[in-house]
């Protein structure tokens, strides 16, 4: 397998056969991975086409496998990423980590796609409970990923 990445939080790693494996590490991690789970499975059901589908997941091991949504982009501009990540609310989501090393293009689908939703909040449970995900919940009071984006109250 071919490591994409490998930090405190998480190790995604490229198989062979084009699967991603991602690993959960670190603070929250139970938290974040049930939230990736489950954000990705409500996109399958709602038939969002620009994420990868949940293939497996082991919450024991805190591991799961997706289809891979094509490769890393280099640039975009931020109107462009802007409209792309604001498509998810069309789906009930927010992904709340909306940064260019989320996003991938896909030549198959011909378009760009989104990845990593183990910060993402599903809208209609933000309404029904004001506040974010699991996940949010999980890290409030702790320190934010490197890059994230502060919320105002």
């Amino acid at each position: 397998m071919n490591q994409v990445k490998d930090t405190a939080r998480a190790s995604v790693r490229l198989g062979y056969d084009g699967r991603v494996h991602k690993l959960f590490r670190g603070p929250a991690a139970e938290a974040r991975f049930a939230n990736e789970v489950r954000v990705l499975q409500h996109l399958e059901r709602r038939g969002c086409p620009f994420v990868p589908r949940l293939l497996e997941s082991d919450a024991a091991s805190l591991r799961m496998v997706t289809t891979n949504c094509g490769g890393r982009v280099e640039r975009l501009d931020e109107g462009r990423m802007a409209e792309l990540f604001g498509e998810l609310a069309a789906y009930g989501v927010r992904h709340d980590d909306p940064y260019l090393r989320n996003v991938t293009y896909s030549p198959q689908l011909g378009r760009f796609c989104l990845i990593d939703f183990e910060f993402a909040t599903l809208l209609e449970a933000e309404a029904a409970f004001e506040g974010g995900g699991p996940a949010a919940a999980a890290l409030a009071g702790e320190e934010k990923p490197p890059g994230r984006a502060e919320t105002a109250p």
